[in-house]
């Protein structure tokens, strides 16, 4: 019976070290995509403010500007360019410090709040992105009716019918909408994937025990 016992509780031992191993490898698995993961999001997010650098070098706004004639308005606009592109390359080093983390640490409870973290950081840039798309399009539209010489047609227009008003609004209303919906459903297919394979792994975190 002492054998029996003792071969008992030599087994209870492997097994616990069967299980402990499991749980390791399934940690460095989740470690790993996570990495990955977040890896794509700071890939992703260079690739955007490099498009719309890009996008403003080949997309010649000198002849808008130069229309307007006031330049106060003209260095207000600049300056919310330049305010802009501070806050989204904040962001991108956030991103990397994240990736840094995430790729670096061995707690499971370190990596779970790194992961958290991220889903926070990502979630702030999409909001402020799309805010930014509503301010920039009513601000945009603002500027070019105020201070355009072309929009003194439509000033006309509204001066002389006040349906022209409402439906100038109404025309404004929808292209906020329709910039603010595209890029909605870009961010949401792009860093939602993302956030959502994220949240799984956090999940997954949650039911190793070690």
């Amino acid at each position: 019976m002492k054998e029996l016992d003792l071969l008992k509780k030599d087994w209870k031992k492997n097994s616990d070290s069967f299980q402990q191993i499991s749980e390791i490898e399934i940690y460095n698995m989740i470690h790993k995509k996570s990495s990955s993961i977040v890896k794509w999001i700071l890939i992703i997010s260079i690739f955007e403010i490099s498009f719309w650098t890009f996008s403003n070098i080949f997309i010649n706004t000198d002849d808008v500007l130069q229309k307007i004639n006031h330049p106060e308005i003209v260095l207000a606009l600049e300056l919310l360019t330049y305010f802009n592109y501070i806050v989204v390359f904040i962001f991108v080093i956030i991103f990397y410090k994240n990736y840094k983390t995430i790729s670096t640490t061995v707690a499971t409870k370190s990596l779970m709040s790194a992961i958290l973290k991220t889903r926070k950081t990502v979630q702030y840039y999409v909001w402020y992105n799309l805010g930014m798309i509503v301010i920039t399009t009513i601000l945009s539209f603002f500027v070019a009716f105020v201070y355009n010489p072309d929009m003194a047609f439509l000033k006309e227009k509204i001066a002389e019918n006040g349906k022209a008003m409402f439906l100038t609004i109404g025309i404004l209303i929808l292209v906020i909408l329709g910039f603010f919906g595209i890029f909605w459903c870009f961010y949401r297919l792009l860093y939602g994937t993302l956030l959502r394979r994220l949240y799984v792994n956090y999940k997954e975190l949650k039911k190793i025990d070690f």
